[in-house]
């Protein structure tokens, strides 16, 4: 994993671990075999990640949302994920974040973050073709039995994928910049959000979470939410261009 250059002291200590994405193309979309594919991730079209940028390691945590929000969460663990965030808390706290570090963050886009969980695969998870409860934090088996934790587990405690990042498949879902749209017709080709049309008001979320089964985990599976909701499984984590 390549990291970003340390900032000034006083920046670094609010400032999450960040790793450097490479620059590539990649299939965005279905996985060929995959029997939970669905419309929602078709049709599967190239994408070009046209430069290097920079994403978190983690979704963030309590700890580093609650410098932003102090009242954020005061009987959690600094090292859970921060979830109860909107779409427009996450984008909050990445303009609080640029404003004391002087440097540029925000959402990471969908195709963006997308690439970084295949991080070179093209298997249903980053892994492979399957989930195991000691590679991601999730509930419940395709059968519908609890196997799981049946709560948020600290970020990092599951293997990373070949990128460095942690907890791309479950533990939070993770919101992105764009509005939503139902299929990838007419979705952009060059890694930049998609924000025209679609249904306003409604954001992504990728990645699943701990309260899901593997078929919502998946590299490709897609979903959203209204901008201002809160919800008990949905965090986010932070990208910037280099």
């Amino acid at each position: 994993m390549t990291v970003l250059p340390p900032l000034p002291s006083a920046d670094r200590a609010i400032l999450p671990d960040l790793a450097i994405v490479p620059a590539g193309i990649f299939a965005m979309g279905e996985n060929d075999e995959d029997k939970f594919a669905n419309d929602t991730e078709r049709p599967r079209h190239e994408v070009a990640i046209p430069r290097d940028f920079g994403l978190g390691v983690f979704p963030v945590t309590v700890g580093e949302f609650r410098a932003f929000r102090p009242g954020h969460a005061p009987r959690e663990s600094v090292g859970l994920p921060a979830v109860g965030i909107s779409w427009l808390d996450a984008t909050a706290y990445c303009e609080w974040l640029s404003e004391n570090t002087g440097r540029a963050f925000r959402l990471p886009t969908e195709a963006e973050w997308e690439y970084a969980c295949r991080a070179g695969s093209r298997d249903i998870f980053t892994h492979g073709s399957t989930l195991d409860t000691d590679q991601a934090n999730y509930l419940y088996s395709e059968h519908g039995m609890k196997v799981g934790r049946g709560h948020r587990t600290p970020c990092g405690g599951f293997p990373p994928n070949a990128f460095g990042l942690f907890d791309m498949h479950g533990n939070v879902c993770e919101w992105a910049q764009d509005t939503w749209h139902p299929d990838y017709l007419g979705a952009p080709n060059d890694g930049s959000a998609w924000i025209e049309g679609g249904r306003r008001g409604w954001r992504v979320i990728r990645g699943g979470a701990w309260d899901y089964l593997p078929r919502l985990l998946r590299t490709s599976w897609r979903d959203a939410l209204p901008e201002a909701i809160r919800r008990d499984n949905v965090g986010f984590r932070i990208a910037c261009d280099l």
